[in-house]
């Protein structure tokens, strides 16, 4: 079915493409990863709308609510791939499985902002693949004029990531590190988060943020790996646990006594902005912390396992910005340590070029280059 309906759009586009000229101010924004938008190519879509630029935006969305919304399905199809074909650049924060059916102008800047900043676990074409998705990926990637990374030194693993010469990836900075760095923005993130959960106000707040595994017994047992009355106790009622499971963990039972769960609280860089430490595992999350040099303690309870189906560009327990643990206790005594600020520093400084709140702006000119 997935199939037919990528052969479908590519058929749209491609019909419009050679049917209609190219719209001049017209730039298409490809959301298949953050339907919030709370990402890099959000804040790149408000700076060229500040530009004065037409911009359409496809999401992942209408393909979803197809059976509850129709009328969005049929619009992402006809009416999006009619003005993707038609924009004068397209920018995208994912993979877009039609992409290599996409016969896009010569002209057309096609550029990838990717979901995530520098690099911790493997992505793209560094990872295994099934040999179809591969090879959609390869074709897709093939039609993409830049990628946009956070540092130089981050450069070469985007452009294997992405099977890209690395003269085609331009380390401008995180677009949507420019809102975490902003002067104001822990104070407005607060507001944001007291707002849907009272309780929390006045307190420290302990994020807990496992990324997905893929067997989904593994996924459910990821709740029973903490203990919210240990930490209760441990560090009394001035601070509280949040708990935010990854987008593709759907436990049968998300009952969890003692912590705020903030699944379902989308805007996930205001949690980062409100929280005062992480404990994660393998996801990237832990970028976000670095950046704000907030502390960071990595509960890798499974780590061979996942290194088995994932893995990492670097040796995990040297690279990450904070001690790994085992055990729930061991993450609660490294909570109660001082952070390790100098491997904070070094994870920061090799993943991250720009603390301006400028890298939107830089990506956003990147029209005015492909244009010229």
């Amino acid at each position: 079915m997935k199939r037919l309906l990528y052969a479908f759009f590519a058929l749209l586009f491609n019909l419009s493409r050679a049917i209609f000229p190219l719209k001049r101010g017209r730039v298409a924004f490809v959301s298949m990863h953050n339907e919030g938008l709370h990402d890099s190519l959000g804040a790149v879509m408000e700076e060229v709308k500040v530009r004065g630029y037409e911009t359409v935006l496809l999401t992942r969305r209408d393909l979803e609510n197809v059976r509850t919304h129709p009328l969005h399905t049929l619009r992402f199809f006809f009416v999006g791939a009619h003005k993707l074909a038609t924009a004068e650049a397209v920018y995208l924060n994912d993979n877009f499985m039609p992409m290599g059916s996409l016969r896009f102008r010569r002209e057309v800047a096609v550029i990838q902002l990717w979901h995530a900043e520098g690099v911790f676990k493997k992505f793209g074409l560094s990872m295994p693949q099934p040999p179809e998705v591969r090879a959609r990926e390869i074709a897709g990637n093939r039609k993409l004029s830049l990628v946009v990374c956070s540092s130089k030194a981050v450069a070469p693993y985007y452009a294997e990531a992405f099977g890209v010469s690395e003269a085609q990836v331009r380390p401008l900075g995180a677009p949507r590190a420019d809102r975490l760095l902003r002067p104001g923005a822990r104070e407005q993130a607060q507001k944001a988060l007291f707002a849907a959960f009272p309780a929390l106000a006045g307190k420290r707040l302990v994020l807990y943020a496992p990324t997905f595994r893929d067997a989904d017994g593994e996924n459910a047992a990821l709740l029973k790996k903490i203990d919210p009355a240990a930490f209760r106790t441990r560090f009394g009622e001035d601070a509280a646990l949040l708990v935010r499971l990854h987008p593709q963990i759907h436990p049968a039972d998300r009952a969890l006594e003692g912590a705020a769960d903030v699944t379902d609280f989308d805007d996930v860089p205001a949690l980062v902005l409100a929280c005062d430490a992480l404990i994660t595992d393998y996801s990237s999350i832990c970028m976000d912390f670095a950046l704000l040099e907030k502390p960071c303690v990595f509960f890798a309870f499974d780590l061979e396992r996942y290194k088995a189906s994932r893995d990492f560009y670097f040796d995990y327990a040297s690279y990450v910005p904070g001690p790994v643990v085992t055990t729930f206790a061991d993450a609660l005594d490294a909570l109660s340590r001082p952070a390790d600020t100098e491997k904070l520093q070094t994870f920061r400084a090799f993943n991250f070029d720009y603390f301006d709140c400028e890298s939107a702006k830089r990506a956003a000119d990147l029209l005015e280059e492909a244009g010229s």
